[in-house]
């Protein structure tokens, strides 16, 4: 999937950094009077849990003309617990465009001196969790680790950015996971510019203005977000500031104000790049020779660009947002997301197909309706496909009539375990930037019926009197619950390892087993579902309780959550990775001599975010075990915490539900 964008690399935890990093020499020296200013203010509100508190930043970003930016930072922070030590690594991404200088940093301890390390102590690394980094002399990470950054000690630093913009635009993200005292932002800009200030999550502050074309923000005690489990993803929901600078006579090339000019932008970016060479028609010709009709054509030319052309993200300077040449990404059989989407428009071009990029952020609700023009909110590039007149299918469940554009399918050419017509969970109902000859438009994805992602589960199994449960079960996954599990074992070489999945499953749901077969269908071929077929054996599956045997119908699978069963009140929404519809169904033969004593009653669930149906039925000696799991909607608000609370304490209810069985005759 998309590699990790250089400008977020900063957000990152030092944590992930401190690993490259050993401490520098220290030296005896006094911490300026900024930082032991912020070291004697009074502390931001925190709880028992917060490793630290950010006592000051200052942001002074200073516009020199259209190619040359100066920014100063300064940071202070207050260590208050061990697992706080993290921030005591100051981490500075640079590249050929950016330039990082004069980095030093300070640690004021409860007692004794002050300690200095300066930049010549710094060291450069490759970016952490980006593939091939290593071999990339371009883009690194500056670290500087600041002695001494125990608990009650204060650690700062600073350093002086020299940069190149790409694009005239700046974000300031002043809210994150600790506390902020006091967070200062200044801008200044040449005679006759003009700057457009938006914020997000966060109530307006007016600047207060200067002399020279200079304005300051100020913002304090800002909270802390707290990770929640399966929250919205920090972009969605921390307080930012998004500056866009103007020269005179309105935006630059490399400046917007609007999703619209935004378009214009990228449009501007990708003129040329999928134009077709030879070799490029030649391969459509190949491809496309035994294609019966337009849509086997285009699942051709999918095909190849998923499943041939390797991902390979490295992106350096205008690389991060401008794709390379189709040819270029053909003949080098090579590319990231935004060159294989790059690659397959122009192959389409040659059927006589249309289609546009679509850029987007690969965690849903980075980017909403409200997020105003940004060049950082987007980390991936899929593609919207025109559909020609003649087209239609029922597998092309990715599409949406467009006022203007008439029928599109949206497809992201770098999963290659999604099949052409459908899309992942991460980008339905996902807001994406549509760039078209008309410029940019925000649009959002469409969102698949919850049956395209499912798992569906048939189990027949036979108990003896000893309580022991053996039999096979058949599973049958599409969608992202297909798309997971070829993920996990595309890599497995080993036959005996692609049943770790399988073992998993039961570890959760079984105490005792013994797996005797088991087979995987379909792991390639991912235009057809995915499925398990397994043979195990439960040893004390029933449990003997007086003469009883209490048998549990909802023999595998566990759909209920304890993630709300907290002490703290929810803060942010749930999010669901995507409609889904997930289903069981077990039949259990009683051993000879028993008969069912007592059944647990029907479940029936019905909330607006989602929904659950099971029962339990009794047929001759069989018990038959069924039930629905279905996520109808993608994010629970907070106001429904308790609600879907209660949801999956009725689902952990049925999933602890037994028959019991006694000796007898009916």
């Amino acid at each position: 999937m998309p590699a990790i964008d250089s400008r977020k690399l900063s957000g990152l935890l030092c944590a992930a950094l401190c690993m490259f990093v050993t401490p520098g020499r220290a030296h005896a020296g006094d911490a300026p009077q900024w930082m032991h200013a912020a070291a004697g203010a009074p502390l931001p509100a925190h709880d028992e849990k917060t490793d630290a508190v950010l006592l000051y930043e200052e942001r002074a970003v200073n516009v020199q003309s259209l190619d040359k930016i100066k920014t100063r930072v300064r940071v202070v922070y207050k260590i208050l617990r061990p697992s706080g030590r993290d921030y005591g690594v100051a981490a500075v991404s640079f590249n050929a465009h950016r330039k990082i200088n004069g980095l030093r940093g300070w640690c004021i301890p409860t007692q004794g001196k002050d300690y200095e390390v300066k930049d010549k102590e710094a060291i450069e690394v490759s970016l952490p969790k980006v593939v091939g980094s290593e071999l990339i002399s371009d883009v690194k990470d500056k670290l500087l680790q600041i002695p001494a950054p125990d608990p009650g000690n204060v650690v700062g630093y600073e350093y002086e950015e020299d940069e190149q913009p790409m694009v005239l635009q700046d974000v300031w993200m002043f809210q994150r996971e600790i506390p902020g005292r006091e967070l200062h932002y200044s801008l200044q800009v040449p005679a006759g510019w003009e700057y457009k200030a938006s914020w997000i999550n966060y109530s307006e502050t007016k600047p207060t203005q200067g002399g020279n074309n200079q304005w300051e923000w100020s913002v304090s005690d800002v909270k802390a977000i707290r990770k929640e489990a399966e929250m919205p993803p920090i972009e969605g929901i921390a307080g930012q500031m998004i500056v866009s600078f103007f020269p005179p006579g309105g935006a630059a090339a490399n400046g917007f104000a609007s999703w619209l000019e935004m378009g214009n932008w990228y449009r501007n970016l990708t003129n040329g790049r999928r134009e077709a060479s030879p070799e490029i028609k030649q391969q459509v010709t190949t491809l496309t020779a035994s294609a019966g009709t337009p849509l086997d054509k285009m699942r051709a030319l999918a095909r190849f660009v998923q499943h041939d052309i390797r991902y390979v993200a490295i992106e350096l300077g205008i690389g991060g947002f401008q794709p390379h040449a189709a040819p270029e990404v053909f003949s080098h059989r090579y590319g990231d997301c935004k060159d294989k989407a790059t690659l397959l428009s122009a192959m389409l071009s040659q059927i006589g197909v249309e289609s546009f990029y679509v850029v987007i952020n690969s965690e849903r609700g980075s980017v909403t309706p409200e997020t105003p023009a940004n060049y950082g909110s987007f980390d991936h590039a899929v593609i919207a496909i025109k559909l020609p007149a003649n087209v239609s299918d029922p597998s092309l469940i990715a599409t949406v009539q467009h006022p203007r554009l008439g029928r599109i399918l949206y497809f992201d050419p770098t999963n290659e375990l999604t099949p052409f017509g459908e899309i992942g969970g991460y980008l339905q109902a996902n807001y994406g930037l549509l760039v078209t000859s008309d410029g940019g438009e925000l649009v959002e994805l469409p969102r698949q019926p919850s049956a395209m992602n499912s798992i569906q589960r048939t189990g027949k199994l036979t108990l003896d009197p000893a309580g022991t449960l053996k039999g096979e079960v058949s599973e049958i996954r599409v969608g992202d619950r297909a798309w997971s599990e070829r993920a996990r074992l595309r890599t497995v070489t080993k036959s005996a390892d692609q049943i770790k999945p399988i073992e998993d499953l039961l570890a959760g749901s079984l105490s005792l087993f013994t797996i005797r077969k088991a087979t995987v269908e379909n792991l390639n071929q991912t235009d057809q579902p995915f499925g398990f077929q397994y043979t195990f054996e439960a040893q004390n599956y029933a449990k003997n309780a007086g003469g009883l045997l209490l048998v549990r119908p909802r023999v595998l699978g566990v759909k209920s959550s304890g993630i709300l069963e907290t002490k703290e009140p929810r803060q942010f929404a749930i999010e669901f990775e995507g409609p889904s519809r997930d289903t069981d169904s077990f039949e259990i033969t009683i051993p000879e001599g028993y008969v069912v004593d007592d059944v647990p009653p029907a479940i029936n669930a019905e909330y607006s975010f989602a929904s659950y149906h099971a029962k339990t039925e009794i047929t001759g000696n069989v018990i038959h075990y069924s039930r629905t799991l279905e996520v109808k909607e993608l994010s629970v608000p907070v106001t429904h915490a308790d609600d879907l609370k209660r949801f999956y304490r009725i689902v952990a209810g049925d999933e602890r539900n037994t028959v019991v069985l006694k000796t007898g005759t009916k």
